[in-house]
C-alpha cells in the first residue's frame, strides 16, 4: 500500500482499514516513510479525527512495532497508572509502592517532562545511582522481587510511537485526541498490563484546560484500551493548582518520601493518590469496592509497608540503601533559596498553575529543547494552596535556584501567578469524575 494513498484517504475524510493503518505504522517503524509523509498523516488525523475502530487499530499496530512484555509468570495481577501530566504531580512515586504493598505488581513505565509539566522519570533521576532505564532483565527482576519498578521506556517498546511523537511535536499535531490515545496506550499495552487506570488532568495547569476536552480524552482512552483488550478506567482530577506543595525534581522526590513515611502529606495529593490506588486495586480484582480499596491503601501507608516497598525498589535499581531514612543526605540541593513574599493580606484565591510549572522550567528544572540537561536540585517548595490565609510579608513559596538572580526572577513569576483575594474561596473537588467503559 502506497503511503501517499493512505494519507490521501484520511485527508479526504475516509475511514482507514486496520490493514492500511498497520501498513503505515510498519513503514513508520522501518523508516521507509518520510518525515513529511508522517507529518501529513498526523495532520490529516488531527483535522479529520479517527473512529474508535481506527484508533484501536493504530494503538495495536504501534504496540506491535516492538517488543511486548509478558508477566504471566508473576503470582499476582499486573496493573499501572498513567497521568496526562500536571504541576507538582508526583503521585506515581507513592502510588506504585502503595499498590504493590497491597499485592499487585506495578511495572510503571514513565516519561520525561513535557512543556510545563514535570516528568516522573526526571524525578527518579534525582536519586543518586538509580537506574531509571534498566535493561529488561533488571526491570523484570525488580518488579518480581519488590512488586514495582518506576522506569523509562526502553528502546524496544513501541518504537513507532517514539518517531511519530517526535514528528507530531514539530508539526502542530500534539493535541489530536486519537493520536494522544494511541501514543499513551501503545506503550501501556506493550508493557503487558492486565489493567490500567488513567488520571486525566483538567484545569489551568493541565494540557486539557476545559472539562469537555478532558472528559473526551478520558472516554477515548478508556474505550480504545478496552477495545484493544486492556481493562481500563479513568479518573478526571483537578489541576487548577499544584497538586503537591513542591514542584521540581529532587524537591518532589523529598515530598514523596515525606508522604510515604508520614512526615508530611499534602491534603489534595493524598486525596488523589488514595483515589487512584483504590481504582487500581479494584481494576486488578484485589478489592470489591472503592471503599475497601481506600481502606487497603490507607493501611499500606499507615503500617509503613508502602515506604518499605519504595525503599527496596530504590536499592534494587542501584540507589542508596538508606534513601527513605535520609533523603536529604542524598538528594541534590540548590545553592540559592528565596522566599516569595505576599504583598497584601487576604486569602489565596487562585493560582496560574501553568506559570508555576514554567517557573520551574526557567530555573532549569525542565526542558526548553529535548536535549536540554535538567538541574534536579532546583524547584519550588512550601507552595501555599488555594484557600490559605496570608498576611503581607508571609511566604507564598520558597524558591530553590542556582543563582540569586535566577531566584529573584522565579520569585517574581511565582508572585504573579498567585491571586490574593479578600475572602476564602470554596474548596475545589480533587476527583471530579470516574469514567468506565460503555
Amino acid at each position: 500500500m502506497l503511503p501517499q494513498e493512505i494519507i490521501r484517504r484520511k485527508r479526504d475524510g475516509h475511514k482507514l482499514s486496520a490493514e492500511e493503518i498497520a501498513a503505515f505504522v510498519a513503514g513508520l517503524t522501518a523508516g521507509t516513510i518520510s518525515e513529511g509523509q508522517v507529518g501529513a498523516f498526523a495532520m490529516a488525523v488531527f483535522l479529520n479525527g479517527m473512529s474508535r475502530e481506527e484508533a484501536v487499530a493504530l494503538t495495536i499496530a504501534m504496540r506491535d512495532s516492538g517488543d511486548v512484555l509478558d508477566w504471566s509468570d508473576l503470582p499476582g495481577p499486573v496493573t499501572d497508572k498513567h497521568s496526562t501530566g500536571g504541576v507538582g504531580d508526583n503521585v506515581s512515586l507513592m502510588l506504585a509502592p502503595i499498590v504493590a504493598a497491597c499485592g499487585a505488581y506495578v511495572p510503571m513505565i514513565s516519561g520525561r517532562g513535557l512543556g510545563h509539566t514535570g516528568g516522573t522519570l526526571d524525578k527518579m533521576d534525582a536519586i543518586p545511582g538509580y537506574t531509571s532505564q534498566p535493561d529488561v532483565a533488571l526491570f523484570r527482576k525488580t518488579v518480581l522481587e519488590t512488586g514495582c519498578a518506576i522506569i523509562g521506556q526502553t528502546g524496544d517498546l513501541a518504537p513507532a510511537d517514539r518517531r511519530l511523537y517526535a514528528i507530531r511535536d514539530v508539526t502542530g499535531t500534539v493535541e489530536s485526541i486519537p493520536l494522544i490515545t494511541a501514543s499513551i496506550l501503545s506503550k501501556k499495552l506493550a508493557a503487558g498490563l492486565g489493567s490500567l487506570v488513567l488520571d486525566v488532568k483538567v484545569g489551568n495547569g493541565a494540557f486539557m484546560e476545559k472539562s469537555r476536552d478532558a472528559v473526551a480524552l478520558a472516554n477515548s482512552l478508556v474505550e480504545v484500551a478496552n477495545g484493544a483488550g486492556l481493562n481500563a478506567s479513568a479518573l478526571v482530577t483537578g489541576m487548577n493548582e499544584p497538586l503537591a506543595s513542591a514542584a521540581g525534581n529532587a524537591v518532589e522526590v523529598k515530598n514523596a518520601v515525606d508522604f510515604l513515611t508520614g512526615r508530611y502529606r499534602d491534603r489534595r495529593l493524598e486525596d488523589v493518590t488514595l483515589a487512584l490506588a483504590a481504582e487500581m486495586l479494584q481494576s486488578a480484582g484485589l478489592v470489591s469496592s472503592n471503599q475497601d480499596g481506600i481502606r487497603r491503601a490507607t493501611e499500606a501507608l499507615a503500617g509503613g509497608r508502602a515506604a518499605a516497598v519504595f525503599a527496596r525498589m530504590v536499592v534494587a535499581l542501584g540507589g542508596p540503601g538508606d534513601f527513605v531514612d535520609n533523603p536529604e543526605k542524598h538528594l541534590p540541593t540548590a545553592p540559592a533559596e528565596l522566599a516569595v513574599k505576599a504583598e497584601q493580606n487576604g486569602f489565596v484565591a487562585g493560582i496560574a498553575t501553568r506559570d508555576i510549572g514554567l517557573a520551574v522550567v526557567t530555573l532549569g528544572g525542565g526542558r526548553s529543547r529535548p536535549d536540554d540537561r535538567i538541574d534536579h536540585s532546583v524547584g519550588l517548595t512550601r507552595l501555599l494552596p488555594v484557600g490559605a490565609e496570608v498576611r503581607s510579608g508571609d511566604a507564598l513559596a520558597l524558591v530553590h535556584a542556582r543563582t540569586d538572580a535566577e531566584a529573584e526572577a522565579a520569585a517574581a513569576a511565582v508572585r504573579a501567578a498567585y491571586t490574593i483575594g479578600g475572602s476564602k474561596p470554596p474548596a475545589d473537588k480533587t476527583v471530579l469524575r470516574r469514567i468506565l467503559p460503555r
